[in-house]
């Protein structure tokens, strides 16, 4: 065992001195040395700093070898201590006695109130862990019940959804079987909208634009040949629909399936309690996560499946209406079709033939401003060769003014002005260049546009003879309404 610290010696407890007595105004008072340093350890430096007293208290009374009287005022201790008076000064005062006791006391309060801190701290944490493992027991109760109604609400809705899509598929499996006739009597007026087309095609320049008469021939085309391939192949769409059908019909069963299987799962641990028989000890089950998805992804899962069901019912059901709207109101909605064609014609042939003349104005405006303009060319450069004089004058005045010697040579009033002069004329002369040259390219700009009119006019010509005169006289029968909708 290590002891740390200094050993509780007095200065007189070392060796002993040799002390020569001589007179007692000539000797001077000894320098007490105090050799104890206790070590303190941490926290107990208040429980064991005491030491005795008493070894401190040294006689201050003294007997002079001469007079044999006590000398007042001399302090001096003796140099040899017996062994018993130097026993008796190692032993404790009265006061390190009582403060040691005091410090037992204290120390044995405090950790009697600590151990009764900890006893109570403990009561209360284990009050509150069965509190808290109670209120998450009964939590996981509700949580239970509470994916227990999900899973029932999600159910009853894909049961629900399940129910509606056998009725759809057997609705639609019915009308695929009349779905095979009355489609030959179509390709009378498409083979006259398709040749409309192909004349339009023969228009030249800007007239090849999707005007409306070539939208509504267009929609003419795809009518009739939606009408023609839904009767032809209305019936494939409807067992691709049905396929398709099968599929979500097989998601939702299997959705339906796995919704059960989870539903007695959560309905035997819902009925799990802490006197169950069947529970035991499964350790490092928490750690085990097999789970793939979370409450809103479980939850949209379905949902898709729903929201896919309905999709392919909305499907069914459009094909459906397809399919009766296409025997109800194919003869109307061809008769409008080609009545609209028809009235676009006339209103395009009109325009063509507005837009004609507007551009033979046009054209006559043109060689106005074309003649004007060449009169503003041959001003503009008369005019510039007006302004050649005065700048050579003015700085002909500017080359003999430099000629002046010595300190005649002033920048003067009209040195100023003729320098003024000159940057004025030159930029007069840049102004008018610039304008000669917007007004050259202004002329050039309205013969290319006098040729431009002159082309547009040949085209409109054209196109007036492929709309008047070719498509028009091709648009005036059209099929009578039994033999559009089948009946011979």
């Amino acid at each position: 065992m290590e002891f740390l610290g200094t050993s509780q010696n007095a200065s007189y407890c070392g060796p002993k001195k040799i002390c020569s007595f001589t007179d007692p105004l000539d000797v001077q008072a000894p320098v007490i040395q105090e050799c104890y340093q206790p070590y303190y350890l941490p926290g107990y430096r208040y429980l064991n700093t005491w030491r005795p007293s008493l070894f401190h208290k040294i006689s201050s009374t003294q007997v002079c070898p001469e007079e044999g009287a006590t000398c007042q005022g001399i302090q001096k201790p003796p140099t040899i201590l017996p062994s018993l008076r130097s026993g008796l000064f190692c032993r404790y005062s009265s006061h390190d006695w009582d403060r040691s006791h005091e410090m037992q006391m204290r120390g044995a309060e405090a950790s009697r109130l600590w151990a009764g801190r900890l006893t109570g701290d403990s009561m209360r944490l284990m009050q509150d862990k069965d509190q808290l493992t109670n209120q998450m027991q009964e939590g996981t109760c509700r949580n239970l019940g509470q994916r227990l109604s999900d899973i029932g609400f999600w159910k009853s809705e894909l049961t629900y959804e399940l129910e509606r899509l056998l009725n759809e598929n057997r609705g639609l499996d019915a009308v695929r079987k009349r779905l095979e006739c009355a489609a030959e009597e179509v390709n009378c007026p498409l083979q006259v909208a398709l040749e409309c087309l192909y004349h339009r095609e023969k228009r030249i320049g800007i007239d090849l634009v999707h005007d409306n008469v070539e939208k509504n021939l267009i929609q003419e085309v795809d009518l009739l040949k939606c009408c023609q391939e839904q009767m032809r192949k209305l019936a494939q769409r409807i067992e691709i629909q049905l396929r398709d059908n099968r599929d979500a019909q097989h998601t939702v069963e299997r959705d339906l399936e796995d919704k059960s299987s989870a539903q007695f799962i959560d309905e035997k641990c819902f009925n799990l309690r802490n006197t169950s028989d069947c529970i035991s000890f499964f350790h490092g089950m928490e750690k085990v996560d097999g789970t793939i998805s979370v409450p809103e992804t479980w939850a949209k899962f379905s949902n898709d499946n729903i929201r896919h069901s309905q999709n392919m019912r909305a499907n069914s059901i459009r094909l459906q209406e397809e399919a009766k709207n296409l025997f109800d109101t194919l003869s109307d909605q061809m008769w409008k079709q080609f009545t609209n064609t028809n009235l676009a014609f006339n209103a395009r042939i009109a325009e063509v033939t507005d837009v004609k003349n507007k551009l033979q104005m046009q054209l006559a405006k043109t060689l106005q401003e074309i003649f004007q303009a060449e009169s503003t060319i041959a001003l503009l450069e008369r005019s510039i060769i007006a302004k050649e004089c005065p700048l050579k004058v003015a700085q002909t005045r500017l080359e003999c003014r430099t000629r002046r010697p010595n300190v005649e040579l002033c920048r003067d009033i009209p040195q100023f002005k003729l320098v003024n002069e000159v940057f004025t004329i030159d930029d007069t002369l840049q102004t008018l260049k610039l304008r000669l040259r917007e007004t050259q390219d202004t002329l050039q700009m309205l013969v290319m546009t006098k040729c431009r009119l002159e082309h547009e006019l040949a085209i409109k010509a054209n196109t007036l003879c492929i709309d008047k005169e070719k498509c028009m006289c091709m648009r005036r029968t059209f099929p009578s309404t039994p033999r559009l909708v089948g009946y011979t």
